[in-house]
């Protein structure tokens, strides 16, 4: 087993958060959904098993996930107790962003106006 450096680190979680669907497997494997097998999973969130088997497979590569065999099953869970007390307060964290993106990227305007849609406004 390797241990990474603190950048290292926060750049693969930063990878997994990155993606909607990876970051809505780890919200369903924080301790209060629990352990779960890919078939649940895909359940849960709403897409296909082998779309959250994919996304298992890069979240377990982060070193986030953990595979544990349960019979002919592989039931998946976050490879550490902290990481749910860190999802909470990710969770708990208030942003503060532009209306309009201005990264320059397609994807990311667009990703902003898709969040709009279900973006609730806090005023300061």
């Amino acid at each position: 087993m390797r241990i990474l450096s603190p950048v290292a680190a926060m750049s693969r979680f930063g990878k997994a958060l990155a993606d909607p669907t990876r970051a809505a497997v780890l919200l369903q494997l924080q301790l209060q959904q629990g352990p779960a097998v890919p078939s649940e999973l895909a359940a849960r969130i709403g897409v296909s098993r082998q779309i959250v088997s994919n996304h298992l497979a890069c979240l377990r590569d982060c070193g986030l996930v953990v595979g544990v065999p349960v019979g002919r099953n592989v039931r998946y869970e976050l490879s550490d107790p902290k990481l749910a007390h860190a999802l909470e307060d990710l969770l708990g964290t208030i942003l503060t962003v532009e209306p309009v993106c201005r990264c320059g990227t397609p994807e990311c305007a667009a990703e902003a106006l898709a969040d709009d849609a279900t973006t609730q406004e806090i005023p300061v």
